[in-house]
């Protein structure tokens, strides 16, 4: 059987009938898939017995979910499978040519092929390198119970994508760090489970805001200047990113058959938006995790220096990737394209200068992989300036001041969208990997992610402001 007919058999969300459709059926299914998001990330696995993976903060939050939880994939299949499909058309090992519509149903089949394929190996792989420990005779429940969350997740995004707004990978990650930037800076129950509301003189909180009055009304100096600076570097970061995103290039465009009439096409600085940052930060956190669930795996025999056989003997081939104390990386691959807060080292003294090196790797990696992954995405989502220039001469637009040709539209489109995006993807690079290593109330990344996509979540909404009553329009800047 051919590779083609067997894409047609894997189940997708079915698209709408409507070219169009209106503003309310949008917000109805992005709100449903929201809820749903929120609900399965609070049912615990049945049969687990101990969670390895609880202490990655940093990798929950960038592959959109709650290790432990029936949605412990997250993100992490879609996101694998969207950088090796990248990485493989790119380098042209698959020549798929996406500007046509078969090539493009074609691509996106092998992603949907890739995905089901990472669900099942990645629910496997967290389970049998005891990274989510299955109680005993449990084990075939809690991998099902993985690959069953890793297709609500993926047929969610489907579902987002088509009937909602905006893409549900970026949904279920803003949302997942929006609740942690909430708790980080107004969480009231302390890590012993003390409620500080209820003695706020003497019970530490550990919300910064209420450690920040804290530290004010007991003079504890130290810990209000951490706290400030990190409430402070998520406001500079907030402000820079929102700037950023309003520097654009305007091409100035009109309609071939109505003369004094025209628009201006808007390219944007972030041309390929947070996608560059998102593949770059899930390729750190899947790094991490693996090595995590690797060093987990060979521990026992490392540990009591016995030879080590089997699985440990396997994964002890890879503990370059990293080793870990407490969950934080302190040796391999994984602390050096880590980041740590280097700011807060700075003022509570714990500065070494081995930091400020893994410093300028974290940033080079993040710089150079934001930059290819931006390359490729235009490359093969339908971005580049030949399928732009087919877009817009199909829209019956043609440069002002030049023939009404498709490969005038083509020239020019080239001239911005190829700088514009190695650009962006340094720009992102760069921002999200400094404002790691700066600090904030969650990881620099994920807020640089959250202010991205609820940027854009926004304009979506944005786009629909028409058809919303006036109480709505005025809410979104109508």
């Amino acid at each position: 059987m051919d590779l083609k007919n067997i894409l047609t058999y894997i189940p997708e969300v079915k698209k709408p009938d409507e070219k169009k459709l209106s503003f309310g059926v949008k917000f109805k299914w992005t709100l449903i898939v929201l809820i749903s998001f929120f609900v399965l990330a609070n049912i615990p696995l049945f049969g687990l017995s101990g969670n390895a993976l609880a202490r990655f903060e940093y990798l929950a939050i960038i592959l959109g979910t709650e290790f432990g939880s029936i949605i412990s994939l997250g993100v992490g299949p879609i996101v694998m499978a969207s950088i090796i499909l990248q990485l493989l058309t790119g380098s042209r090992i698959m020549d798929i040519d996406t500007t046509t519509e078969e090539g493009k149903k074609f691509f996106q089949g092998i992603q949907k092929l890739l995905i089901l394929f990472f669900i099942v190996f990645e629910a496997f792989v967290y389970v049998m390198m005891q990274g989510l420990q299955a109680a005993s005779g449990f084990t075939a429940i809690v991998i099902l119970q993985l690959i069953l969350g890793g297709l609500a997740i993926f047929y969610m995004d489907g579902l987002t994508s088509k009937w909602g707004f905006g893409s549900g990978v970026s949904l279920f990650i803003g949302a997942g760090v929006s609740w942690r930037l909430m708790t980080s800076a107004f969480q009231f129950v302390n890590q012993q489970g003390e409620n500080c509301l209820v003695n706020f003189a003497n019970v530490a909180c550990s919300g910064k805001v209420f450690v920040l009055i804290q530290a004010i009304m007991n003079r504890f100096t130290i810990e209000f200047m951490s706290a400030f600076a990190a409430i402070l570097v998520t406001i500079l970061i907030f402000v820079l990113v929102v700037w950023a995103q309003s520097m654009k290039v305007e091409i100035p465009l009109s309609f071939g058959r109505i003369r004094g009439y025209g628009i201006k096409y808007p390219l944007q600085f972030f041309y390929t938006s947070v996608i560059p940052v998102i593949l770059t930060a899930a390729l750190v956190a899947n790094l991490q995790l693996f090595a995590g669930m690797f060093e987990n795996a060979a521990a026992p025999c490392l540990s009591s220096g016995v030879e080590c056989t089997g699985m440990a003997k396997f994964a002890s081939y890879f503990s370059f990737l990293g080793s870990f104390v407490e969950g934080v990386p302190v040796g391999g691959l994984a602390f050096w394209i880590g980041s740590t807060n280097l700011l807060d080292l700075i003022i509570r003294g714990g500065f070494l200068p081995i930091y400020l090196l893994q410093g300028f790797f974290h940033i080079a990696f993040f710089v150079f992989f934001s930059t290819l992954f931006a390359v490729f995405w235009v490359k093969t989502s339908g971005m580049d300036a030949k399928s732009q220039a087919h877009k817009v001469a199909a829209s019956g637009l043609h440069i002002t001041g030049f023939r009404q040709d498709e490969r005038v539209l083509e020239s020019i489109f080239e001239r911005y969208i190829m700088p514009l995006t190695v650009m962006g993807g340094i720009a992102i690079g760069l921002l999200a990997s400094v404002t790691d290593l700066l600090g904030a109330l969650v990881s620099g990344t994920a807020i640089l992610l959250v202010i991205m996509i609820m940027y854009q979540f926004f304009q979506n909404i944005a786009k629909h402001q028409a058809e919303m009553n006036p109480a709505m329009r005025k809410v979104f800047g109508g």
